[in-house]
């Protein structure tokens, strides 16, 4: 969005002005004092002199208006600069905010349109998607969906397994959750018609640095569907 410019236009520049009012504020003092001490020039009337001075006042007083006049708009332009400045960069800012969450939305949106079952498809569970956020150096967030195929007469009950290949003090390694008799089974626990949407966090050792996670969907301790995710 173009921002309005503002002008401030000037009769005279303001240096040029200031000595018209200097040289007239001298002459108006001069004139002044030579009046009072009596020292007006031979054969010039004092009524056409006292007249003259008062002219070399108002002037003096009409440039020293215009004068206070300018200064305040020239402040005022540059305060509005100012504020147009502070209003572009705030605008910035807002933009690569906005096309942020543009992305954003647009791979919730691809998401959730993937939510949506699809009858007339195969029957069979599959993973329909993945995400990974390394969100701490030794956490790890996930989300996937989970759906099956057909028509969703059958419940499906199972068990989702995630695996974590990892570069532990140089070496590979690979961990799997949940572990055997964790506390945490519950959350990894599926079941379903059409679709289950499952997130959590990993926790990792201090010093791994994660490369790889491995989702799979166990039915019974068989493989029923899997799919990987890189870093």
């Amino acid at each position: 969005m173009a921002l309005p410019k503002l002008t401030v236009q000037r009769a005279l520049p303001w240096p040029v002005r200031a000595f018209f009012v200097a040289v007239i504020g001298l002459a108006g003092a001069a004139a002044m004092w030579a009046f009072e001490n009596g020292q007006v020039l031979p054969g010039a009337d004092p009524h056409t002199f006292r007249a003259q001075l008062s002219r070399y006042k108002s002037q003096v007083e009409t440039l020293s208006t215009e004068r206070d006049q300018y200064s305040a708009t020239a402040n005022a332009a540059e305060s509005q600069l100012n504020i147009e400045r502070s209003a572009q960069k705030q605008l910035a800012a807002q933009v690569k905010v906005l096309e942020s969450e543009n992305i954003r939305l647009k791979e919730d949106l691809a998401f959730f349109e993937s939510l949506l079952p699809n009858a007339t498809g195969p029957q069979g569970i599959t993973i329909r998607r993945l995400k990974i956020d390394q969100i701490a150096p030794n956490q790890v967030r996930y989300r996937l969906l989970i759906m099956q195929g057909g028509k969703g007469d059958q419940l499906f009950t199972g068990n989702l397994q995630l695996t974590v290949n990892t570069l532990q003090a140089g070496k590979s390694a690979m961990m799997v959750f949940p572990e055997a008799a964790s506390a945490e089974q519950d959350k990894f626990k599926l079941s379903f018609r059409h679709y289950q949407r499952v997130e959590g966090i990993l926790t990792l050792p201090e010093g791994s640095v994660a490369k790889m996670v491995q989702a799979r969907v166990l039915d019974k301790g068989q493989i029923r569907a899997q799919l990987s995710a890189n870093f």
